[in-house]
């Protein structure tokens, strides 16, 4: 037999394969909808020991592994394929089409917004990128803002989430796990960070230096060259602002914006203090209910996998098929979960694509394990 003759016989078994599987994924579906009858789980675990095992026997050693494979994909494939027909007038397919159409045509120009800090904050400089005029309520911690939304005292919040020299702020995406919100929009700032002193001080007397401790980390490079200095957190570069001008001392700067030297009277002793040029922080806007504004195009979801070898793999894999591109993957460990993780994504797609929203139906129907956070656009 040569190639061609080779070529030709697998192109009859894989006819023949193609056939027998869609008759398998068809009985996959009969099934799947005699179990929602019956209220019984789509997983069966011991079925599907029970074939590996007679397939582990049957295929030979030589084949045994690429088996094993093959039929574990073909469990994951039929699995999803009755989520899907169980999930086409699924509640949150539903709720998420009313979201298309029952958002406004624009985004606010003006809202009532949460931000954490003082005036001058990078929160704040976020807010005038979401908003032509935000009214801001300024809180404590990130907790308060979170917390401002879903009691409904503020119809958005601004939250940073991620930064391009420091990383994933950890605090923020710990607390998505505790309350109701969904992301509405996103923006990534450019932050351009500035030691500010009180009016009169000088740079070489300086001993203690305050900033949010992201700030800190952004400019640790620069703080070295500053000597044995003391450095100190605040909750905000606007706050530490603010801490300093109000202090009393001479001896006491703090990084923050330009923004704050002429909001609280200081004096720029150094600009562009940042590690990297490139110094950019990733916020979200965020409300209670899901908002889905025109041209949104990212989506972002959490949720847990179960610890087992292929979970993340098969997951992926369901978003490979419908060619969507992650942007975000991140995992951390669920609190008071031994060895658990929370899996973050973000990715591009649209809500619109009823593909996507039959997959986005069948994790977040799938038994909770993952939580829709917003469908948006990034400016």
């Amino acid at each position: 037999m040569d190639i061609s003759e080779a070529r030709k016989e697998i192109d009859r078994i894989d006819s023949e394969m193609l056939s027998l599987f869609a008759r398998r994924m068809e009985l996959g579906g009969v099934i799947g909808k005699l179990k929602a009858n019956k209220h019984l789980p789509i997983e069966n675990p011991e079925r599907e020991r029970e074939i590996l095992l007679k397939i582990s026997r049957e295929s030979g050693s030589e084949l045994q592994s690429c088996a094993r494979i093959l039929f574990s994909t073909l469990f994951e494939l039929n699995k999803s394929f009755q989520r899907r027909k169980l999930a086409e007038n699924g509640t949150f397919a539903r709720k998420l089409a009313d979201s298309l159409t029952g958002t406004a045509a624009l985004f606010p120009a003006t809202a009532k917004v949460g931000c954490c800090g003082v005036p001058g904050a990078y929160a704040q400089l976020a807010a005038d990128r979401f908003f032509q005029l935000a009214d801001i309520t300024y809180f404590n911690d990130f907790s308060a803002v979170f917390q401002a939304v879903e009691k409904k005292l503020c119809r958005y919040g601004v939250l940073p989430i991620e930064n391009s020299t420091s990383g994933t702020i950890d605090q923020v995406y710990d607390l998505m796990l505790d309350h109701r919100f969904h992301i509405v929009r996103s923006c990534r700032l450019q932050v351009r960070h500035a030691l500010l002193l009180p009016p009169g001080a000088e740079i070489s007397r300086i001993k203690e230096v305050i900033s949010h401790e992201q700030g800190l980390k952004q400019c640790a490079n620069f703080l070295k060259t500053l000597g044995d200095v003391k450095t100190s957190t605040a909750g905000s570069t606007a706050l530490a602002a603010r801490i300093v001008s109000t202090s009393g001392r001479d001896d006491i700067a703090a990084i923050a914006s330009m923004e704050c030297a002429g909001i609280y009277n200081l004096s720029v002793a150094a600009d562009n203090i940042q590690d990297q040029d490139s110094n950019y922080t990733r916020f979200i806007c965020i409300s209670r209910e899901p908002e889905i504004y025109p041209g949104a195009s990212k989506i972002s979801i959490m949720g847990t996998l179960p610890h087992k070898p292929g979970a993340l793999y098969r997951l992926l894999a369901r978003f490979a098929v419908l060619g969507v591109n992650l942007t975000k993957l991140e995992s951390r460990p669920r609190r008071g979960g031994s060895f658990e993780y929370m899996f973050y994504f973000d990715f591009e797609a649209s809500p619109a694509d009823p593909e996507i929203r039959m997959l986005l139906e069948e994790l977040v129907s799938d038994g909770g394990k993952f939580t829709f956070l917003g469908s948006y656009s990034e400016i």
